[in-house]
């Protein structure tokens, strides 16, 4: 059953029309122009600071701390055709308070514009970047974490596979309702959240025709597992990326990752971002916080 507070939203907001090419700008600016509604002013921190991660716009969050912080990135979600630093601002903030990490948001490009491989080059550069000044910028390289939703959770999951196979594994990563292979049976949900149109012009617009959408880039389920860091997946009950996410979780597990995979009841996706909306929100973001103290301290 959906959460009452789900069912209020999705009574005063509608139905927003299918995502194409031709609304694609429209749900970019009301993603943007919601964030304060949806998700709150956002968490005072010691210090908030946009930069440059070699090219790549990034934001850093640091919460109080007299000793080098250990870092998280965060990759946003919105189908990697939406999104940024201002969408996830609050959730980052919160996300540092409570963890004592410093984050790491990364302003990846979007599709359709740059397509495949851009986002997930972007990510990389900014975690060489990181790994290379971050003992500057009084963090700690040596106890780094990833952590994303929607798109950015397969973001991260790539870039934690890539990291592996470079031999600098994270400590940690933690993916929210997760894009897995294209693929993958969705669930049977009757929901206000993604729909199956949605993601479809998602793939579309980051993984065009002539790309080959069953490499371990596009298809993290297809690699190797073994490996990979600790991890925790969040889905929520009325998403249609539940199943194939909490079939990721248990391919980890198989593999002998250490996982685990919590389901929100109730909740839809994206509802992780919306502070302000939803009660399990800010559930869900002490949980993954707690994971972040516990698997880099």
């Amino acid at each position: 059953m959906l959460h009452p507070q789900v069912l209020a939203v999705a009574k005063a907001g509608g139905v927003p029309p299918p995502l194409t090419v031709e609304t694609l700008p429209a749900a970019r600016a009301g993603f943007a122009a919601t964030t304060l509604t949806e998700a709150g002013p956002g968490t005072p921190l010691a210090a908030v600071s946009d930069g440059s991660a070699d090219g790549v716009p990034v934001r850093l969050y640091l919460p109080p701390s007299e000793t080098p912080l250990p870092v998280a990135f965060y990759l946003h979600g919105g189908g990697w055709a939406m999104g940024g630093l201002d969408t996830h601002d609050p959730l980052c903030r919160y996300l540092a308070a409570l963890s004592g990490a410093a984050i790491v948001a990364v302003d990846y490009r979007l599709a359709p514009e740059h397509p495949f491989p851009a986002a997930i080059d972007d990510v990389d550069t900014a975690v060489a970047w990181l790994r290379r000044v971050g003992g500057e910028l009084g963090l700690d390289v040596s106890r780094v974490a990833i952590a994303g939703d929607s798109a950015g959770a397969h973001l991260a999951t790539v870039a934690a596979r890539r990291a592996r196979d470079r031999g600098r594994p994270f400590a940690a990563q933690v993916l929210v309702c997760p894009i897995t292979d294209h693929t993958a049976e969705l669930s049977d949900v009757d929901s206000p959240g993604l729909l199956p149109q949605g993601l479809e012009f998602c793939w579309d617009a980051y993984a065009p025709a002539g790309v080959d959408r069953d490499q371990p880039d596009l298809a993290p389920g297809s690699a190797e597992l073994a490996g990979l860091p600790p991890t925790l997946v969040i889905t929520a009950e009325h998403d249609i990326l539940r199943d194939p996410g909490e079939a990721y979780a248990r391919a980890l597990a198989e593999a002998g990752v250490p996982a685990v995979s919590v389901r929100y009841q109730g909740m839809i996706h994206g509802f992780f971002r919306r502070l302000a909306r939803f009660d399990a929100a800010r559930q869900a973001v002490a949980q993954v916080a707690a994971t972040l103290r516990a698997e880099l301290s």
